[in-house]
């Protein structure tokens, strides 16, 4: 019996955080299959290069908002099995663009956001539901490395059917998208439903079955009087509930705080970095980006290694401490070229490129995966859902900006100007983490929120001490 629990149990963590791998999967793709569709198709307005890149961001924007609202109805699980088809559907479509049909593409990939924002904002939910305190940090980690992972395989596979006819390529690399979709959708088909959803849901029985799983047997009934309790609480209020609800009275701190460092991680620019190395590469060094598509591999690697890094500091040290740290060093990498290129005009061109690798190698282990554990600890349950979804919808309006703006940018700026701009970003996110957001680590879910109130009730003072 035993035995069987344990393999249960892994077979929840892994594919409850799957989705990451089709999120991370096309986040990635469009790194290494635009060179080779600019030249396809003749793409080589700034603006249309920076749409169909970001289009999958913009979809995202309301995949995100709908899911977090649906799940809460509907329940986690089916929303990522429908998730899982509208991302197999829309990778399909995408291989299968006609010649030269950049809106259609922009379109489809739009589309496909729907799906990418719904599994971002329904895997830290879902995870950090069904995982007990003491692991929740290492194990919404794996959600991180199942995103990084997917990206490095996108990268991969971008490399390998590089050397095709190019408009046979660019296709191939996007449908392929549609294989770890259908994996995630057989997974899924048999995971349990979160159980404060069942709970929510006055599914008792089954809520204590599906912890059974993920908890020792003497933990299962205190956490589900816990969550019966936050839920009876928090459904005196339901009706009372609404999208102005997250700025009212004590659920606004806690909102800013999960919100702020979701929309910060993307505002500091680490997306430029991987959409568009092979296209920074190129113009550091003139050689042809479809030649530099080893880089993404490089990046790819640093991702995944400060991904398991993470998971293995994660419970060792504070969360603030790690953004505050992560931030730093990334702002400096950011500031820093453009520094010594006004010290040293005739520095070498490829130090923009080392130091964004060391910006990568930070961001890895702090802001990338901290976001969304953050996300998934830090909102009350009755707006869990709600906040979530916005919180992931802030995230996808920074990553759509970032990647529809930067060849804008750098067709009129210097790279060393435009990666200045993100390092200030950077700065005010290290201050936004000292001022605004509360430690996490190892507290319940329904002591951060009691916390959360308390900080309500001392919020004028505490302003006036500033």
């Amino acid at each position: 019996m035993d035995k069987q629990k344990k393999v249960s149990s892994k077979f929840i963590f892994f594919f409850g955080s799957f989705g990451g791998i089709l999120f991370g999967y096309d986040i990635g793709v469009m790194t290494g299959a635009l060179p080779f569709l600019k030249t396809d198709w003749g793409l080589t307005n700034a603006t249309l290069v920076g749409w169909v890149t970001s289009a999958v961001m913009f979809g995202a924007i309301f995949g995100a908002a709908i899911a977090g609202q649906l799940a809460d109805r509907l329940g986690r699980r089916r929303m990522i099995l429908m998730s899982s088809l509208i991302f197999a559907i829309g990778s399909i479509l995408c291989g299968f663009s006609p010649n030269n049909g950049t809106y259609y593409l922009i379109g489809m990939r739009i589309f496909l956001g729907l799906a990418v924002g719904a599994a971002s904002a329904l895997v830290p939910a879902y995870m950090s539901e069904m995982a007990p305190a003491r692991l929740r940090g290492s194990l919404s980690g794996i959600n991180q490395t199942m995103i990084v992972s997917g990206m490095l395989i996108s990268y991969i596979v971008d490399f390998v059917l590089k050397d095709l006819p190019e408009n046979l390529s660019w296709r191939l690399m996007l449908g392929l998208a549609a294989v770890p979709a259908i994996i995630l959708f057989l997974g899924v088909v048999k995971l349990p439903e979160s159980p404060r959803f069942l709970i929510k849901a006055n599914r008792l029985d089954e809520a204590r079955q599906v912890l059974s799983f993920v908890r020792k047997p003497d933990e299962v009934d205190a956490e589900v009087k816990a969550i019966q309790a936050t839920a009876q609480t928090e459904a005196n209020n339901l009706e009372k509930t609404s999208w102005s609800t997250l700025f009212n009275g004590k659920y606004r701190y806690l909102v800013i705080a999960g919100v702020g460092v979701a929309a910060f991680q993307q505002f500091q620019g680490a997306n430029a970095i991987f959409y568009y190395i092979p296209l920074i590469v190129e113009k550091a060094t003139g050689s042809a980006a479809s030649s530099a598509l080893m880089w993404p591999i490089v990046q790819g690697v640093l991702l995944v290694l400060g991904s398991l890094l993470y998971i293995w500091i994660a419970e060792k040290f504070n969360r603030r401490t790690l953004l505050m740290l992560g931030g730093s060093v990334m702002a400096l990498s950011f500031l820093l070229p453009a520094v010594i290129n006004s010290l040293v005009p005739n520095a070498s061109p490829m130090m923009i490129v080392v130091f964004l690798s060391i910006y990568v190698a930070f961001y890895s282990f702090t802001w990338a995966p901290l976001t969304w554990v953050l996300v998934g600890e830090v909102f009350p349950l009755a707006v869990r859902g709600r906040a979530s979804g916005l919180a992931s919808s802030f995230n996808w309006i920074g990553s759509w900006a970032v990647g529809l703006l930067f060849p804008i940018m750098t067709a009129s700026m210097s790279q060393e100007a435009v990666f200045a701009v993100f390092g200030v970003i950077c700065v005010l996110g290290v201050l936004f983490v000292r001022f605004c957001v509360p430690e996490t680590r190892g507290h319940s879910l329904e002591e951060i929120e009691a916390a959360g109130t308390n900080h309500h009730k001392q919020a004028p003072v505490q302003q006036t001490s500033h």
